[in-house]
């Protein structure tokens, strides 16, 4: 018999006991934060909002077309709390890809923002800032069969062309193999997370697992300048950074203040360069661990605090990761021992 299961309460089930531990800092001059019982409150509150609006659990799917705002984080979980499949995606789509994946995934609502390219206008539209709202109940979440599916994302992987993927409500005890594997993170960690609330990366390495643990997360506003990152890095005592290697790469143009509190940065997204790597061990005395993965599964090769990656080398199996390279003759079975 499955245990009932639901991936977003999993995700804020460190709320009553960090209740006013901060969540979400957003950095910036008009900055905001979140402490654990807003964050649980505001998931809660939207998710009964979608909920009234007659949306069915275990059945509908809601397009998310939302801007580079918390108003992400927040209505994904809240779709997947009420039972609802979110399909996350990018402001940046166009018009023909946004209605190639209306058509392919059939929403019952587009949840949308101001100034953003929406679909065919027969889908059910509801403006993000409706559902905001300072009182009022709050759901319950649905619980049910962990492999069911949770949220469905768009990414081209090594086609070229985008498909979907659709991942079960499982998939988040699954990233728990990168808490050691790849990040080393811990409950007082304050990641920051150089990406926007709208990238698949961010969502997963910045968000939901730092929320999962109970750590607080940094993330820039908007349009932050990468060269001035060093700087946000020092001033909010971040102890994990998570970049792409560009912005590593921009940021290594600036001067590096002293950041005592920061332990390590993460990397992912495409391959690191050593000069970068050894550049940033210079500058700040600190490594970075590297990770690769794909975005229909997550990362699941990496180097990582106590298991650092060999010269030369991605990393390794993280645990629990089974691993196999199947070239076109021959299969090589890789244990978390052996680097790749």
């Amino acid at each position: 018999m499955t245990t009932p299961f639901n991936m977003a309460a999993y995700v804020l089930s460190q709320a009553k006991a960090r209740a006013d531990h901060p969540a979400l800092a957003v950095l910036g001059a008009q900055g905001l934060t979140l402490t654990y019982a807003g964050l649980e409150r505001a998931v809660r509150a939207t998710a009964q909002r979608l909920l009234d609006h007659g949306l069915q659990p275990g059945q509908d799917r809601v397009l998310m077309r939302l801007g580079n705002t918390p108003d992400f984080p927040i209505c994904y979980l809240a779709c997947i709390y009420a039972g609802l499949i979110p399909i996350p995606t990018s402001s940046q789509l166009t018009a023909p890809e946004v209605a190639l994946i209306a058509t392919q995934t059939r929403p019952a609502l587009v949840m949308h923002g101001a100034e953003i390219t929406l679909p065919d206008p027969d889908i059910p539209r509801m403006l993000v800032a409706d559902l905001h709202r300072a009182d009022g109940p709050l759901a319950a979440p649905q619980l049910g069969d962990p492999n069911r599916p949770a949220y469905i994302i768009y990414t081209s992987g090594t086609s070229g062309q985008p498909r979907a993927v659709v991942h079960a409500h499982r998939a988040i005890l699954a990233r728990k193999m990168m808490w050691d594997g790849w990040y080393g993170l811990r409950a007082s960690d304050r990641l920051l997370h150089a990406g926007a609330f709208n990238w698949t990366y961010t969502l997963g390495t910045g968000l939901m697992d730092p929320w999962s643990i109970g750590a607080t997360a940094l993330i820039p506003a908007p349009g932050t300048d990468p060269t001035t990152l060093p700087g946000l890095l020092a001033a909010h005592d971040a102890t994990i950074f998570a970049a792409a290697p560009g912005v590593y790469r921009r940021m290594l143009r600036a001067q590096m203040p002293a950041m005592p509190r920061l332990r390590h940065g993460l990397s992912a997204g495409e391959k690191l360069p050593d000069t970068i790597r050894a550049a940033w061990q210079a500058q700040t005395g600190t490594p970075i661990h590297e990770a690769y993965g794909m975005s229909e599964c997550s990362t699941f090769i990496s180097g990582a605090p106590d298991h650092p990656a060999p010269a030369g080398t991605l990393g390794y199996p993280q645990p629990g990761r089974h691993v196999q390279l199947m070239p076109d003759t021959h299969v090589i079975a890789c244990t978390k021992t052996t680097p790749v």
